[in-house]
């Protein structure tokens, strides 16, 4: 008995996890898709496929940043971190 009611808000926690809209960050000055997207298209690189982009932002911080190629070709910008190593 106990168990089927630890399942169930498990079940629910879960549920209304994956109901909750993904949130991308926003480009900034120095990502591939700042200003919209290249005006050429990744041919080659299979859909789903990911890479990074290695950039300093305006305050000199080194961001690194996470493509995935669209099914249209098209670049989605997943994951920005920055790498601030202050000594």
């Amino acid at each position: 008995m106990k168990f089927a009611a630890v399942a169930t808000v498990a079940l629910a926690f879960a549920l209304t996890g994956a109901a909750e809209a993904r949130s991308y960050p926003e480009p900034v000055p120095g990502s591939i898709t700042y200003g919209g997207q290249p005006r050429t298209k990744l041919r080659k690189a299979p859909v789903g496929s990911s890479f990074t982009h290695d950039f300093r932002d305006k305050f000199g911080r080194r961001a690194i940043e996470t493509y995935v190629v669209q099914p249209d070709r098209s670049l989605l910008l997943v994951r920005r971190i920055y790498l601030d190593i202050n000594y």
